[in-house]
């Protein structure tokens, strides 16, 4: 794509999974200059073969990306107007060690990670006038390492509180990524984690697809237990439900707390069960792959940890990232609780039996 007379832009990606190939993707192929940065044996692979994706059904290629193993590598060719930051929430740790060397060089970086607590970690290494929160709502399938799919394109949020935001903004934009701004990150961010946690702890524990787990009247009422903890963790907070790009949040918080669940679980069937139907979600996607970690522990896992910090019982959560972390670390295997729904309800702590729920 032919970028025109217009000046191009400089964007840095970390990593070339899902979220960096489709976003530093699509800006490339829009013209922008932008460097990938990965492992050493993936860059290597990726320089190869180059870059690959599917957007609306299309096959794009990138042959040759600009793609390079050390982040000090990536600075040398000059600054950056801005970087995407799309790895997983549990490598976020081992990463912020390797970017405190560099922070003065590092621009202003657009944080696309799911849960809350990847802006905290990222500003204490780069400090907050470089760390912009956003979100990503579009499903993009990971086929392999810089070759995607766009299984359904709906869009971005990115917090308008910062010097760049607008430069971003416009950016994503014009790669025909569909971004809109937001005035309150953390009702962005926590409105994007209440769609994360649907069906997607459950269906990595029990081995079934989100369809099967909205069909079991046990486990949709589990599913509406946890939206209920989050919500009451977040209205504690003065978070507010927002509606995000092709993502109606406001209308599925409403409906959880306040229809009777004769009426929410044909919206959730619908909504979040026909609309994934037999695609396992990214829980079941890492535990099932034998890395040994999930991003459980920020997503179900921070809303206990908020919840036990204000006092708030989030049992529901809490057994769903117990049980998971414990199968992701082998302490237990994973044929456990596989297809036996009546396993896991059975161990919700009395006062809080999903039947007692809606």
């Amino acid at each position: 794509m032919d970028s025109g007379d217009k000046p191009r832009l400089s964007v840095l990606v970390f990593g070339a999974g899902a979220i960096g190939t489709y976003v530093g993707g699509s800006l490339a192929l829009r013209g922008e200059k932008v460097v990938f940065l990965e492992r050493p044996e993936v860059a290597a692979e990726l320089r190869e073969r180059g870059l690959r994706l599917n957007l609306n059904g299309t096959e794009l290629y990138i042959p040759n990306p600009n793609v390079v193993a050390a982040l000090n590598e990536a600075l040398s060719e000059g600054s950056f107007d801005f970087a995407i930051f799309g790895l997983k929430s549990y490598d976020t740790h081992s990463v912020t060690e390797s970017l405190a060397p560099y922070a003065v060089n590092i621009p202003p970086l657009l944080c696309l990670q799911n849960g809350v607590d990847n802006e905290p970690m990222l500003e204490a290494v780069l400090g907050p006038s470089k760390v912009i929160p956003g979100t990503v709502t579009s499903a993009i399938g990971r086929r392999a390492a810089g070759d995607i799919v766009v299984e359904r394109q709906r869009g971005v949020g990115v917090s308008s509180g910062h010097p760049a935001s607008t430069l971003i903004l416009a950016a994503l934009n014009a790669a025909h990524i569909w971004a809109r701004p937001y005035q309150r990150p953390a009702d962005m961010k926590w409105s994007k984690m209440l769609t994360n946690l649907l069906a997607n702890a459950t269906s990595a524990i029990l081995d079934m697809p989100p369809v099967e787990i909205f069909a079991h009247p046990g486990l949709c009422q589990l599913e509406i237990a946890q939206l209920r903890e989050a919500l009451r963790v977040m209205s504690t907070q003065r978070i507010h439900v927002v509606d995000l790009p092709g993502t109606p949040v406001r209308a599925l918080a409403f409906a959880v707390r306040a229809l009777p669940f004769s009426l929410v679980r044909p919206i959730l069937q619908h909504g979040a069960g026909h609309g994934r139907g037999k695609k396992m979600p990214s829980f079941h996607i890492d535990l099932h792959s034998g890395r040994g970690q999930t991003e459980v522990a920020y997503l179900n896992g921070a809303v206990v940890r908020y919840g036990e910090q204000l006092g708030i019982p989030i049992p529901v959560n809490r057994l769903l990232n117990d049980v998971l972390q414990g199968l992701a670390a082998g302490k237990l295997t994973l044929d456990t609780f596989s297809h036996q729904p009546e396993k896991l309800l059975e161990l919700i702590p009395p006062p809080h039996k999903t039947a007692t729920v809606g």
